[in-house]
């Protein structure tokens, strides 16, 4: 099944005080509202103990327990990150550049 993956801090949460960042709130719940899958990919999900972390600021901020990865998949269709930047597939051209 086709997901998305949000990135948690940077992108969903704000960088050092971790406020939530609303308009990606309001998309993600728009995204479930369509039956879209949603999932957190974060670095921290490398500790158990930094994955409850998200999921309790997850329930926090009445979202759902959405799965915490911190790898993608041939059915991730769309990354939203702080950090990254879009190459065309198959050519190493970096969109904007």
């Amino acid at each position: 099944m086709a997901w998305i993956g949000v990135d948690f801090d940077g992108t969903l949460a704000k960088e050092y005080t971790l406020e939530p960042v609303i308009p990606m709130i309001r998309r993600i719940r728009g995204w479930l509202a369509d039956g879209i899958e949603v999932k957190i990919v974060t670095a921290r999900a490398t500790h158990k103990e930094s994955i409850d972390q998200v999921k309790e600021w997850l329930k926090a901020h009445d979202l759902p327990d959405l799965e915490v990865t911190n790898k993608k998949d041939y059915q991730m269709v769309l990354l939203y990150d702080d950090r990254a930047r879009q190459v065309i597939t198959d050519t190493g051209e970096v969109v904007g550049e």
